[in-house]
């Protein structure tokens, strides 16, 4: 999935594979430059196939890369007990949804120390992918509701699956990719348009964003704010 400069997503490859390898992967990133892609991917969002990311680091090294959020939960409940997940859950969601990297940083030691004792596994599977997980602090907020995940692509694939076990078989291989193509075709119809997408072009130009502020903004309110305290204890003395 792609989005264009006025923020309407389009469908932009829907390849058959080898169970996620790393050369079916590379495939798919090549054939997206071949056929026009002129820049690098800013950021990478994906679940845990080793394969693509192997790929994507060989094809686009400079692409940064996010771990999506709803997979990575997933993982970490199901190395612990129903009766820990609805806490672990909701310490999990509050790394996710604080709102600057800092506060992130402390809800993510917070989890650790709360269960690292007991759960081991479970930090271990959060703890490896650290960096990953919250990269999406470095990019404008109003893009953090679609790049924190992989579901906006996760529905679509729902959509064929059901579709895939209704059927009960596609035939061919050539068939199965048809059929799977025409769904997500159809359901590209109604996907919602890219929050923020006035901000693509800020990304391309290398603007930076901290804690998803454009870093120049944040900048130009520190001066602000310091020539007010300036003002201001001028007036008290």
């Amino acid at each position: 999935m792609g989005a264009t400069a006025d923020g309407t997503k389009e469908l932009i490859a829907v390849v058959d594979g080898h169970r996620e390898s790393e050369l079916s992967w590379k495939e798919i990133l090549l054939s997206l430059k071949s056929r026009g892609l002129k820049h690098a991917p800013e950021l990478a969002i994906g679940d845990g196939a080793l394969g693509f990311w192997k790929a994507l680091e060989k094809v686009f090294p400079g692409t940064r890369l996010q771990r999506c959020t709803v997979h990575k939960t997933a993982n970490i409940l199901n190395k612990v007990a129903k009766s820990v997940q609805p806490q672990m859950k909701r310490m999990l969601h509050d790394i996710w949804d604080a709102p600057t990297k800092k506060t992130a940083e402390k809800a993510f030691e917070l989890f650790e120390t709360t269960f690292e004792a007991k759960y081991e596994a479970a930090v271990q599977c959060l703890r490896k992918d650290r960096d990953r997980l919250l990269t999406f602090y470095d990019f404008p907020a109003e893009n953090w509701c679609h790049i924190r995940t992989t579901n906006p692509i996760e529905s679509t694939f729902a959509t064929i699956r059901l579709r895939h076990r209704k059927t009960k078989g596609n035939g061919t291989a050539k068939a199965s990719v048809t059929m799977m193509f025409k769904l997500a075709q159809s359901a590209s119809k109604k996907w919602r348009r890219l929050r923020g997408h006035h901000h693509i072009s800020d990304l391309i130009r290398g603007v930076r964003f901290v804690d998803g502020v454009r870093e120049d903004q944040l900048k130009e309110e520190e001066l602000t704010n310091s020539q007010t305290g300036t003002i201001q204890t001028d007036i008290v003395a």
